[in-house]
């Protein structure tokens, strides 16, 4: 008889985690009178159309897809456009990883950075920016701050070079970080007065080593930890497995389970059992396998979901709680551990 299909659908997604974060998708908006459509999405860099752009856009796209992503969706506005709401109101409806700006001026950085602020902490998309000269402190928000990046015969600004950052980002797998990512075509940045202060500021820089040019640390732009919150949250990393296991389980959910099971204890324990099977499946790569990575009914939130409608749940156990499923409600709680990529040393030696 096989598996449930909600234990095949999980088992598939953790076995092609690593996979599928390696493969993220950009999104770029360009401001470009070149074409006349709206939006395009290209697969790889040969599906480009060099006609459709400017020779500076033409670039940056090309730039993004050197980080190897799975696509790059283009929002495409008019050059006297004021603002960027228009594209943002299309991107909003598509799957899509990084979001670049390039070329972006420093004006419309904070209007980008609330509308990706907004969409993760209310909307609860796991959409992510680069943006340059950012400090949104928020982990949804790269905080790219290198500037005169010399490429060839050609400066970028940190706005210019966002696409090629965001494509990085989306490349790498969960297995590393972007920490010490080597960019080999660029020749000189302005180097940063003091990397660990940058750091330490949520700035996203490079740094030369004096043999190349690398990011110094894979940082986004949350200084400030607040309850719910972490100094692990500071890593872009850490916050890209957050969103895997997030998008994983939230679609999962959506599409086998929304309108299609009754809310029944027997049910919410078949959906527990796949999820912590799924979540047995990221350990060692994604969740820390000697952490007790797990969920469950969060009996709690149960107890006060019948509290508020009257019912005296004071005569019930924690088991009684469980088996008394809420009206059309399923309420899970757990515990997960991610894994960072391995940044730091510290060596004593005794001679």
């Amino acid at each position: 008889m096989g598996l449930p299909e909600i234990n095949i659908n999980f088992s598939s997604l953790a076995v092609t985690a690593i996979q599928r974060s390696q493969r993220g998708v950009i999104a770029l908006i360009l401001k470009d009178d070149t074409g006349v459509f709206d939006s395009v999405e290209y697969k790889n860099v040969a599906d480009v159309k060099s006609n459709d752009w400017t020779p500076a856009n033409l670039d940056y796209i090309k730039k993004a897809f050197m980080g190897a992503p799975s696509k790059v969706i283009v929002e495409r506005l008019d050059e006297d456009a004021t603002d960027y709401s228009a594209a943002l109101t299309r991107l909003a409806g598509k799957r899509w990883n990084y979001l670049a700006v390039p070329g972006i001026e420093q004006v419309d950085v904070t209007d980008v950075s609330t509308q990706i602020k907004t969409w993760r902490d209310h909307n609860k998309k796991t959409f992510k920016a680069v943006l340059p000269n950012s400090e949104s402190d928020h982990e949804g928000i790269i905080n790219f701050s290198t500037e005169r990046i010399v490429v060839g015969a050609k400066t970028y600004s940190a706005s210019e070079y966002t696409a090629r950052i965001a494509g990085i980002l989306a490349g790498l797998p969960l297995t590393r970080s972007a920490t010490y990512f080597v960019l080999p075509e660029v020749d000189s940045i302005s180097d940063s007065e003091d990397p660990d202060a940058d750091i330490d500021a949520g700035k996203l820089i490079l740094i030369n080593d004096g043999e190349k040019i690398k990011i110094a640390r894979s940082v986004n732009s949350l200084t400030t930890v607040l309850t719910g919150k972490s100094a692990d949250w500071k890593k872009i990393k850490i916050i890209e497995g957050h969103d895997l296991v997030q998008e994983d389980i939230t679609r999962t959910f959506e599409n086998d389970y929304v309108g299609k099971v009754v809310n029944s204890y027997d049910n919410q324990v078949l959906f527990i059992t796949a999820i912590n099977a799924y979540l047995r499946g990221l350990e060692g790569d994604v969740l820390d396998p000697n952490a007790d990575n797990m969920v469950g009914v969060d009996i709690e939130a149960q107890r006060q979901a019948w509290e508020s409608v009257g019912t005296d749940t004071s005569t019930w156990d924690d088991q009684k709680v469980k088996e008394t499923s809420f009206q059309s409600k399923v309420f899970l709680a757990g515990s997960l551990k991610f894994l960072d990529a391995v940044e730091d040393l510290d060596m004593k030696i005794h001679v």
